[in-house]
């Protein structure tokens, strides 16, 4: 196939794409019109019609968001590959005579700064003018752009250690790298699982120990019933950047610990807080990290067996604008084609990440007293956050990585 054919090929799928995920988005926002009448009965005892039409208003404003800042951000990518501009990006570095591997590691940060300085005036105004509309927003203009340049230096750190590796796993371990890659690659996550609730995010967040009280007594307790054994509970000032709550569980072996936003402890009661801790420890329960790191291992084994097809085909990097083959070429230019080629796979994803939302809900309902605690409290974190209570079915199935809060209640109701 021709250079001009795979050119051709990609901008039909990109454009493919492009529209799907549009019409999905429309879909989404002319659902919010057609339920905005009434609050849902299924919430109408807990949620009133002000902050229903609130939560729609904010679903409404951040999907027509998405769609200008989408169109803006196609236009720039076309712009970028129709003229060349990887290619030529490629030269400038490579005339500077540097070491392959750095070379490498240098185009991908030059590219990556690129893509990061178009997509920032979208980030300010979505952290500075649709969350502050609506209340969510807490960072001060100095935090945020603290937050931006920690990011970029950790990103930065952790790219090149992780390109570096893949660079020399190419080089040295043969015919089969693409293995042997992935195998390296779900390690790396793993020593990330383990370093990143004690070193990594430290830097953003301060984590402090629950306190001694009945909150902590409860959740104490609840571990230990479930024989779920932890370094620790621990609250996270989230309150500091966001109005939004959550928790999570992170970590593996020793290091892993539950976190718990202090906007979600400032909004639920204490069972139900350990509603939602049994759901973080059903996941772990239900070994979703270990099918999670299973899945990245075989999903990435595929993608680097892709890389080492293409790896020397000439035609592809010349549609991408490019004048010789490379690794940081190759990876480029697959990062950039995986999204159109593969769109159509997303929902495999999601529906996947879905029923380990239904397994933790189920565990938590099944193996606690607290599976009305648990709906009370999804409702509740629903109407603080603004969530969107009636998606369109399609635009749900397509991107929600968690069920609708509806469905999580409907499937508890069937348990409890």
């Amino acid at each position: 196939m021709s250079s001009q054919s795979i050119l051709i090929l990609y901008l039909i799928f990109f454009g493919l794409d492009f529209l799907f995920q549009n019409y999905l988005t429309v879909l989404n926002i002319r659902e919010l019109k057609k339920n905005g009448a009434s609050v849902p009965s299924i919430f109408s005892n807990h949620i009133d019609f002000e902050t229903y039409r609130k939560s729609a208003e904010y679903t409404r404003i951040k999907s027509s968001f998405t769609i200008v800042s989408g169109v803006f951000s196609s236009i720039i990518l076309l712009i970028i590959v129709l003229s060349g501009t990887f290619g030529r990006i490629d030269i400038f570095i490579n005339g500077y005579g540097l070491n392959s591997y750095i070379e490498g590691i240098v185009y991908i940060f030059v590219l990556s700064i690129l893509f990061y300085i178009i997509g920032l005036p979208f980030s300010i105004y979505s952290q500075f003018r649709i969350e502050e509309k609506f209340g969510f927003n807490k960072m001060t203009i100095g935090l945020f752009i603290k937050d931006q340049i920690k990011s970029l230096i950790l990103s930065g750190v952790i790219l090149s250690v992780l390109l570096l590796g893949l660079f020399l796993f190419m080089d040295k371990a043969g015919p089969y790298w693409w293995i042997i890659a992935s195998i390296g690659l779900i390690l790396f996550q793993l020593v990330l699982s383990i370093i990143y609730p004690l070193f990594i995010a430290p830097l953003f967040n301060k984590f402090a120990p629950l306190k001694e009280d009945d909150l902590k007594n409860l959740l104490k307790s609840l571990a230990t019933v479930l024989k779920f054994k932890t370094t620790g509970i621990f609250i996270m000032d989230g309150s500091r950047r966001s109005g939004h709550s959550n928790a999570y569980f992170t970590g593996v072996g020793k290091a892993k610990r539950i976190v718990l936003y202090d906007t979600l402890v400032s909004i639920l009661s204490n069972k139900q807080i350990a509603a939602v801790l049994a759901h973080e420890i059903g996941h772990y329960k239900k070994h979703h990290l270990i099918k999670g790191l299973v899945l990245s291992f075989f999903v990435t084994t595929l993608g680097f067996f892709v890389v080492d097809i293409f790896l020397n085909y000439i035609p592809l990097f010349e549609a991408f604008g490019f004048s010789r083959v490379s690794y940081h070429g190759i990876f480029v230019i697959l990062s950039f084609a995986s999204g159109p080629f593969t769109f159509f796979l997303t929902p495999l994803f999601t529906m996947w990440s879905r029923k380990h939302e239904y397994e933790a809900d189920a565990f938590a309902a099944l193996n606690t007293e607290y599976g009305d605690d648990l709906k009370e409290g999804l409702i509740i974190m629903s109407k603080e956050n603004l969530s969107n209570l009636t998606p369109h079915p399609l635009y749900s199935f397509y991107h929600y990585s968690h069920p609708t809060v509806g469905e999580r209640i409907k499937a508890l109701d069937k348990l409890t």
